[in-house]
């Protein structure tokens, strides 16, 4: 290729050659009949060649020599040529028109020498530097994974590569493959489908990702311009989050506490991984800000592991509390492991770090908020437990119980912290309090030294209407909990049973028996938010209307009927119509069902009920 002027894409080799670089080299492949003038030395390996290949090929090379004619140079030296010596060695062998191969890895150590050694076609035609940018453009920039090895060989060529924008075409390439295989996935899978073949369900949903592991090689630096142009190019969010559990797992294992070692010889703590250490916290606040901003993209496993990693290599404030507030967006997700991270500071405070948990309700609870202000602006109504707001609520309710019952027996936990935490969430939250109230006993078994006015303040934080029979029963025995704790767990057990009782004789009334359910249990109004619990409220006031106004509606006609009838009794006189009269008003009474034929007149007990139930909905509409 070096001498015949085609343009081959490669240069394939002629003959083989060692490749170790000890002594003087270039007696294997040089001219063995004529001797060399020049020697060359990069990075301590010598090279015995000719003046004339070299000078033909490379302008600096020319220069050098052209300047020291009058000393008769013989030695040049070149101690910060890129790729070395061997890199130096497939120049010179281009000189002389030895042929051999690029290949990925070689290729952009052969674009900083060329462009070091000034080998263009100034000085002659088809140089190395024209060479390797047409491999580059031909093979490198067509093809994905060859672009990544290319990319990995820069890293140790910087700033060169990058001035010679050979990082920047292989990250563009990268980013562009990989959006443009994604979107022939996509297309490929909506084939499939359509044409309802058999094998249409066997290609897998990322089958155009293969390379989110293939990424972990690269350093922290290129990795992050990698992302982020794949980002602008449009990559699925679900891809770049996959690419980044892989990088974090594959860059942060065996990572552990700081560790030091003992200097014999200084009698000194040194921190031995102390450099590590810079990088890896570094590298954790690198990986946090590439996140995608999308929901869900990542698993909540996953952030809870960058969380102990960042508190653990005490990353930036801003780190931590970006990890906590994506937590917090996810948080009915998680499980109560997740929750459980360990104190790092040591300062005798608690075994696990409260605060943290903290701050994530509060961007759980906040994130709620928000979707509350969002839907009271909207036209629609909320569908109360059956939206996935109202589901997510209560499960993180149950996973807060159940994270306090954990923390508490902890005898360092303040009194304020494990309060501060239960009180964040409403009321409505909590479809029973029983995991509430048993965490809260295990505190107060922890903590015997508790005042009476610290426990009545930790007792107050339990609806005692919200208790199951087996709480309440464990609840007037406990001897842990205050009096007035206990008697109002005895009062609501009574209160209980009484409407029980009274609900079991209510038949076929069912408004007395709704309302023993709301008040014998308070779950159905405890598991709605006041926003839905409100518009339960007008639906019912809205039907009480109606009915009451189909009353009145029927009331006038019976008036008017009864007008009529008073008129033809006082022209007739007559009292046998005054007794059929009577029988036919007494058949049509407002608030009594109509009996079978033959009945008499219906009894005085039965109106009376009724009269009771009218005068209830009249008190409900108020």
């Amino acid at each position: 290729m070096a001498g015949n002027g085609k343009s081959d894409k490669s240069i394939l080799p002629k003959r083989s050659t060692r490749t170790s670089f000890s002594g003087k080299r270039g007696s294997e492949w040089i001219f063995s009949d004529v001797p060399s003038d020049i020697v060359i030395e990069v990075d301590g390996i010598c090279f015995a060649l000719h003046k004339f290949p070299l000078v033909s090929r490379s302008g600096r090379i020319r220069k050098l020599v052209a300047d020291g004619r009058d000393s008769d140079v013989s030695k040049l030296e070149f101690p910060g040529l890129p790729g070395g010596a061997e890199t130096f060695e497939l120049t010179a062998k281009f000189c002389y028109g030895i042929n051999f191969e690029i290949t990925t890895s070689n290729v952009a150590p052969l674009c900083c020498a060329a462009e070091y050694l000034e080998m263009t076609e100034e000085y002659a035609e088809e140089n190395l530097v024209s060479r390797t940018e047409v491999y580059m453009e031909e093979i490198v920039s067509q093809s994905l994974e060859k672009s990544l090895e290319v990319l990995q060989n820069c890293d140790n060529l910087l700033p060169l590569t990058e001035e010679l924008k050979i990082v920047s075409r292989c990250i563009d390439a990268i980013a562009s493959k990989a959006c443009r295989e994604q979107i022939a996935s996509s297309f490929s899978r909506l084939d499939y489908s359509s044409s309802g073949r058999l094998h249409s369900n066997g290609q897998p949903k990322n089958s155009g990702d293969w390379w989110v592991e293939d990424l972990s090689v690269l350093p922290i630096g290129l990795y992050q311009r990698v992302i982020t142009a794949m980002k602008s190019r449009g990559v699925r969010h679900e891809s770049i989050g996959a690419s980044l559990m892989h990088y974090a797992q594959h860059s942060l294992k065996g990572l552990s506490k700081k560790q030091s070692v003992w200097d014999a010889t200084t009698r000194s703590k040194i921190n031995a991984a102390a450099a590590m250490e810079h990088e890896q916290r570094i590298l954790v606040e690198t990986i946090v800000s590439l996140l995608p901003s999308e929901k869900n993209t990542v698993p909540i496993s996953f952030l809870f592991g960058l969380l102990r990693t960042a508190v653990m290599l005490d990353t930036t404030v801003a780190c931590r509390l970006d990890l906590e507030r994506r937590i917090g967006l996810q948080l009915d997700f998680a499980i109560l492991d997740d929750l459980l991270i360990p104190s790092f500071l040591h300062t005798g405070d608690t075994l696990f770090d409260v605060d943290i948990v903290h701050r994530i309700l509060v961007n759980f609870l906040q994130q709620d908020d928000n979707q509350d202000h969002m839907d009271s602006h909207s036209g629609y109504e909320s569908d109360g437990l059956g939206s996935p707001s109202q589901t997510a609520i209560i499960k993180v309710a149950k996973l807060i119980d159940g994270y306090l019952a954990e923390i508490a027996p902890d005898t360092n936990l303040k009194l304020s912290k494990f309060i501060a935490i239960a009180e964040l969430l409403p009321d409505y939250a909590r479809v029973v309090d029983d995991g509430l109230y048993r965490a809260i006993d295990i505190y107060l078994k922890a903590h015997p030294g508790l005042t009476d006015m610290e426990r009545k303040k930790l007792c107050k934080l339990i609806d005692y209407q919200k208790l199951s029979q087996e709480a309440c029963a464990h609840a007037a025995q406990n001897e842990r909990l205050p009096v007035q704790a206990v008697v109002q767990v005895l009062y609501f057990e009574q209160l209980r049973l009484r409407n029980a009782l009274a609900g079991s004789h209510a038949d076929g009334e069912p408004t007395t028996v709704y309302q023993s359910q709301r008040v014998s249990s308070g779950v159905l109004s405890a598991a709605m938010s006041p926003k839905d619990n409100y518009a339960s409220l007008r639906r019912e006031n809205r039907e009480l209307k109606l009915e009451i106004a189909r009353m009145r509606m029927r009331l006038n006609d019976l008036e008017k009927e009864h007008v009529c009838m008073k008129k033809d009794m006082e022209k007739s006189g007559s009292n046998k119509f005054m007794n059929s009269f009577s029988k036919k008003f007494s058949r049509m009474n407002l608030f009594t069902r109509s009996n079978s034929r033959g009945q008499g007149t219906p009894s005085k007990q039965p109106q009376m009920q009724d009269a009771k139930n009218l005068r209830r909905r009249r008190h409900s509409l108020s």
